[in-house]
């Protein structure tokens, strides 16, 4: 069964990236484009770590180690929307904080947001490193 769970998770990886590189091809220029192919194909591998975040802190069934890997997975899944926010800003020069919120409290959000994946990173390692040297 896992076998087979792995396989399917492979395949999934690998039709997301390929979907991300003709989309990545289309953008012209020179280090700008070269910048785009790199933020788009990251995305399916964020998505990929986020699921099997949240799958190892549920199999963990709470405890340091669950707790720690799940702010981890919380993360990792505010800094996929900030990535997936950063490409749509780039590719169709939309920021939809600064849109929703304005100028100057779009970007406070954006610091927050950096903050929070920081933070909740910082936390779920540092528990899971107190909890592995019991």
């Amino acid at each position: 069964m896992l076998k087979r769970k792995s396989l399917f998770v492979l395949a999934v990886m690998a039709l997301l990236s390929c979907i991300s590189f003709p989309a990545a091809a289309q953008s012209h220029g020179g280090d700008s484009a070269f910048n785009e192919i790199f933020g788009l194909v990251e995305l399916p591998f964020l998505i990929i770590a986020i699921v099997f975040s949240f799958l190892v802190a549920k199999r963990l069934k709470g405890g340091k180690f669950g707790s720690g890997m799940q702010l981890l997975a919380w993360g990792f899944l505010i800094m996929a929307v900030g990535h997936l926010h950063m490409q749509v800003d780039q590719v169709y020069n939309f920021n939809l904080f600064n849109t929703l919120l304005g100028d100057v409290a779009g970007r406070a959000a954006w610091f927050v947001a950096l903050i929070a994946t920081w933070g909740l990173s910082a936390l779920g390692f540092l528990k899971i490193y107190k909890a592995s040297s019991l």
